[in-house]
């Protein structure tokens, strides 16, 4: 496999959906927002190794589709490495979440809600996924994609609670003799 060594170590993950929203926007049952803490480094493992693996000499192929030699996709070249993509696609992430709100800012350690700005960083990622299409490791392809789905989420479910607020402020405002012209 590209960026394995051969005398490396297999290294295994489990993959677990933690998306806390259904494809419709509503919260998953036996799912309960909470606020976010303060993120801890994890504890380090056993079979990682301090340095990121070796890049492999072998040009990869000029096809649509990454092809991916016979061997485990579980792992993500690069992962521990701090430059890697999938370290990127985190800075991306935590900008769009926190602009829309699902998280603190990380430099004010306030929630707020800017569409606009949110709207942006999904427009970012979704850059991201269309140019890397068929580049990306199995792995961090669906990556990209459940963090696109999340936010992507998140922000529809945004957008409908600010226009339902909109809505409900404008009925306050206006009565039906308003509407209808009587006084």
């Amino acid at each position: 496999m590209i960026g394995h060594e051969e005398n490396q170590e297999d290294v295994s993950f489990k993959v677990t959906d933690r998306r806390k929203f259904n494809a419709d926007g509503s919260v998953k049952e036996g799912v309960v927002l909470e606020e976010a803490k303060p993120a801890e480094p994890p504890p380090p493992t056993e079979n990682r190794t301090a340095a990121a693996p070796a890049r492999s000499e072998e040009p990869v192929p000029d096809e649509v589709g990454y092809d991916e030699p016979d061997g485990d996709d579980d792992d993500i070249p690069g992962a521990d490495d701090p430059a890697s993509f999938v370290n990127f696609l985190s800075t991306l992430a935590t900008n769009a979440a926190a602009s829309l709100g699902a998280v603190p800012h990380p430099a004010t350690g306030k929630r707020s809600v800017d569409l606009e700005t949110g709207k942006y960083w999904l427009d970012v990622l979704g850059m991201l996924h269309a140019k890397t299409t068929g580049n990306l490791h199995p792995q961090e392809a669906r990556l990209l994609e459940g963090l696109l789905a999340d936010l992507r989420m998140q922000y529809v479910t945004m957008v409908r609670a600010t226009e339902d607020k909109l809505k409900a402020q404008a009925a306050k405002k206006f009565s039906d003799a308003d509407i209808l012209g009587k006084k």
